[in-house]
């Protein structure tokens, strides 16, 4: 399950106790703060590229998208701001990436 992967790149690993919109919450490891995170896996868009919903009402601090030799998490409250001002829908991580300041990538 991709919530346990992940799993293994936190300490002080927490989840939540009822229903919510974060996965599993904790401190990434060699960092010192406590976020809540939502790890779901993707799924393929129609033309084969891999796709991932994001709630604009999520209590998550950070998102997390697996890939095959990484892990990539970015901040929801950065990544709204960025749709926001830049009015899309449809965000290209390749694109995005370079331009938000708060992105962590974890290797494998």
């Amino acid at each position: 399950m991709i919530v346990d992967r992940f799993s293994k790149y936190l300490n002080s690993v927490e989840y939540p106790k009822t229903k919510t919109s974060w996965n599993i919450a904790g401190i990434i490891k060699g960092q010192n703060s406590f976020y809540k995170f939502d790890v779901r896996d993707m799924f393929k868009l129609s033309d084969g590229a891999l796709a991932q919903k994001c709630k604009k009402n999520t209590k998550a601090d950070k998102i997390v998208l697996e890939f095959d030799n990484k892990w990539l998490v970015l901040d929801l409250k950065e990544l709204r701001k960025y749709i926001k001002k830049n009015r899309v829908k449809t965000i290209y991580l390749e694109e995005m990436i370079s331009k938000l300041e708060w992105t962590i990538i974890l290797n494998k």
